[in-house]
């Protein structure tokens, strides 16, 4: 099993096609005729996920977060590229279109809180959020939902109005306000900058952030199942590590 096999299963579950014109996906780090020896899944590459990969003997990482995003002005010897090169692990990152592909990131969200009624909804800009119909609930309610399935503290604002429809966006959804306003009565998301709940309280919209991390982590495990269902000869493990804290 070659490191393009690998890619090219990815690629044809979650095409690198559908990614966002600013992303950077695919093989990103490594050689894609190298040996597979095993794979760790888990959504950014650092420090942590690279020495669990090499003590469980995976030379592949398949990151949703991009390795390399930004353009890189060196490569030096404590930089994670570095650390990938040195130990001969290859990266293939799964990004935006990992986000809207049918059983990708969104769904994945959509999933873990419950929402089993949904719909793609097409922003403005072209880029596809979820729409879900729940059962009738109130703004803490559905935050307090949101805190209990992702295990992670939330935020939120209350429109002060019964919740029906939410929009959900896995990450920083912020940009995507003014469309989840036209179509639901809420809207999940994460990174929502200060004036963004202001605006939703004007706009009339319940709010929730349920955090970067926990609304895109969901996806690694049933990640991870999907490629141990197809290369089941191969040791497949995960990593969840944030360097994220809480008082």
């Amino acid at each position: 099993m070659k490191v393009q096999d690998v890619f090219e299963f990815l690629n044809s579950q979650f095409p690198t096609a559908l990614a966002e014109g600013f992303d950077n996906v695919g093989l990103l780090v490594g050689d894609k005729s190298a040996t597979v020896t095993g794979i760790l899944v888990c959504l950014d590459c650092t420090h942590t996920a690279i020495e669990k990969a090499t003590e469980q003997g995976a030379n592949l990482i398949v990151t949703h977060h991009p390795i390399i995003f930004s353009p890189l002005k060196n490569i030096r010897e404590n930089s994670l590229v570095f650390k990938l090169i040195k130990n001969g692990i290859s990266v293939i990152s799964m990004h935006t279109n990992l986000d809207v592909a049918e059983n990708g990131v969104n769904d994945c969200l959509c999933n873990a809180l419950g929402f089993n009624n949904t719909e793609p909804l097409v922003c403005s800009d072209g880029y596809t959020i979820k729409l879900a119909t729940i059962d009738e609930c109130t703004a803490e309610t559905l935050a307090k939902t949101v805190k209990t399935k992702l295990g992670y503290p939330v935020r939120y604002t209350d429109a002060g109005k019964k919740i029906k429809t939410v929009a959900v966006c896995s990450g920083s959804g912020g940009s995507f306000l003014y469309d989840a306003k036209n179509a639901a009565d809420a809207f999940i998301t994460a990174d929502l900058k200060h004036n963004v709940f202001y605006d939703a309280e004007n706009l009339g919209l319940s709010i929730i952030d349920g955090g970067h991390f926990a609304t895109e982590d969901i996806v690694v495990e049933p990640l991870a199942n999907m490629l141990k269902e197809k290369f089941a000869n191969l040791t497949i493990c995960t990593c969840h590590y944030t360097p994220i804290k809480f008082m």
